[in-house]
């Protein structure tokens, strides 16, 4: 039996800025309907290399693959209206459009989705963004901005949803919300990519992690094999 060519699929990223190179040869691949994380300590590239993904940061060297067709040349704008979202580190949401503006300025499913993400299937999923409707960005909690996040690349209908630190800097019953939405995501068969610091509820989560130590992949594979091999939380996961 054929085995389906990952829906995304990265093949020798060199990227930095300026001077400074941050990826040496960084190998990634994501099948649909998976959820992969990018795992490391701080400043070891998982960062620059969603950048590179999403054609926000040129490579030096390099191929991205997406549904088949190389994007390393293409604009983010152009990567996005392929099917990949993004959920950025720290939010972004705009000071001056209300919840509802934010869901439905953003909506579109090029995809042809039959169980699409609408105005009410986010409301759903996020009851607490349908109280705050007619809320401006700057008039939410942080918590709440990042449910508006998730909620803003979920109406794009995306093939691939890319979470940079999503439970960043949330209080623990607001970061509890999130990892109920993301199982949710992953039982719907949505295909993610997270970067997130708790590893422990990623364990419970994810079908494989990639692990970076300075720009390059050191280790990867599934839930099981990260949970046994404790050197690997030791050698590049600890502070």
């Amino acid at each position: 039996m054929s085995i389906a060519p990952p829906l995304l699929e990265a093949q020798g990223l060199e990227a930095g800025y300026g001077a400074s190179q941050v990826l040496f040869g960084i190998d990634l691949a994501i099948r649909a309907g998976e959820v992969v994380t990018l795992l490391g300590r701080n400043g070891m590239g998982k960062s620059t290399t969603i950048k590179t993904l999403i054609g926000a940061l040129t490579l030096r060297k390099g191929i991205v693959r997406f549904g088949g067709q190389e994007t390393q040349r293409l604009k983010a704008d152009a990567v996005a209206r392929l099917g990949v979202a993004i959920v950025p580190e720290g939010r972004q949401c705009f000071p001056n459009l209300t919840v509802r503006e934010h869901l439905v300025a953003f909506a579109d499913n090029r995809s042809g989705l039959r169980d699409a993400w609408d105005l009410q299937r986010l409301y759903k999923l996020f009851p607490r963004l349908k109280e705050r409707e007619n809320n401006m960005g700057n008039q939410l909690s942080g918590g709440e901005q990042q449910m508006l996040a998730i909620a803003r690349a979920l109406s794009t209908n995306p093939r691939l949803l890319i979470l940079d630190e999503a439970t960043e800097g949330l209080a623990p019953v607001i970061r509890e919300e999130i990892w109920n939405c993301l199982r949710q995501l992953r039982e719907a068969g949505q295909t993610i990519l997270v970067v997130d610091k708790y590893i422990d509820r990623l364990l419970g989560l994810a079908d494989r992690h990639v692990v970076l130590e300075r720009g390059r992949v050191v280790w990867t594979g599934d839930s099981a094999a990260l949970n046994a091999d404790r050197s690997v939380w030791q050698n590049y996961l600890g502070v």
